[in-house]
């Protein structure tokens, strides 16, 4: 469908299998650009790993965080496991950059965590709680993007929401139009953009303005979360 829509195949034609395979594999590429996104990605997963004094943690397919690995950390808190019965959540600030977490003294230092940092590090990332977690008392919980996953071949059956398909199809179309060398027509190019519109209206969530630790004053405490606002 994508063939016809971009014009390289007419209606009632067989796409040469080499047509095939390079529309499947430019699908995967146009998938793994918008696994980036967060606006494409309609769910949010938290993963979990109880502490154990390391000063940090791999995030990737056979890390410790076994899960695809992340471009970046959404968000991060850290659950106080050591008291039966009561485990309190504590929000971790994300460190954004490693000039900024190289500006920390002693990284070392093991005590309530309050920061997280991320080294997007391929295959396997990392993440740095600081300070160190002590071992057993804490269990890391981080918030990604679960990520669109690539397909393994052209008879995998694939699960999204509906208002996917299409878009995939019409985008895609305007992706492998360039390489035979024909202009997308302009109802397909309104149709991916829509999609994209659609998608995007569907998945944004737009999250509390948070100011920076260092700008705010100590403000009320919080009966809820055991903390100062």
């Amino acid at each position: 469908m994508a063939l016809k829509d971009s014009g390289a195949v007419g209606v009632g034609q067989t796409p040469l299998d080499e047509d095939i395979n390079d529309t499947f594999t430019k699908l995967n590429w146009m998938l793994a650009r918008w696994a980036r996104k967060r606006w494409l990605v309609y769910h949010l997963e938290t993963v979990s790993k109880t502490s154990t004094g390391a000063q940090s943690y791999t995030v990737g397919l056979g890390g410790d965080f076994s899960i695809s690995r992340p471009d970046r950390i959404e968000s991060a808190f850290m659950r106080q496991i050591s008291n039966p019965g009561n485990l309190p959540d504590y929000p971790l600030e994300i460190i954004q950059a490693r000039e900024t977490y190289n500006l920390i003294t002693l990284k070392s230092l093991v005590s309530f965590p309050a920061y997280l940092f991320y080294d997007s590090d391929f295959p396997l990332g990392k993440v740095y709680p600081w300070p160190v977690m002590q071992a057993n008392n804490y269990a890391l919980h981080l918030t990604v993007k679960n990520q669109l996953q690539s397909i393994a071949n052209l008879s995998t059956t694939v699960v999204l929401p509906p208002e996917y398909e299409g878009t995939i199809e019409q985008n895609l179309a305007l992706v492998i139009a360039p390489g035979y060398g024909v202009a997308p027509d302009p109802a397909i190019i309104a149709l991916a953009k829509d999609g994209l519109n659609t998608i995007r209206g569907a998945n944004t969530q737009i999250g509390e303005l948070r100011v920076p630790r260092k700008l705010r004053g100590r403000g009320a405490y919080n009966i809820f979360s055991d903390t100062f606002r």
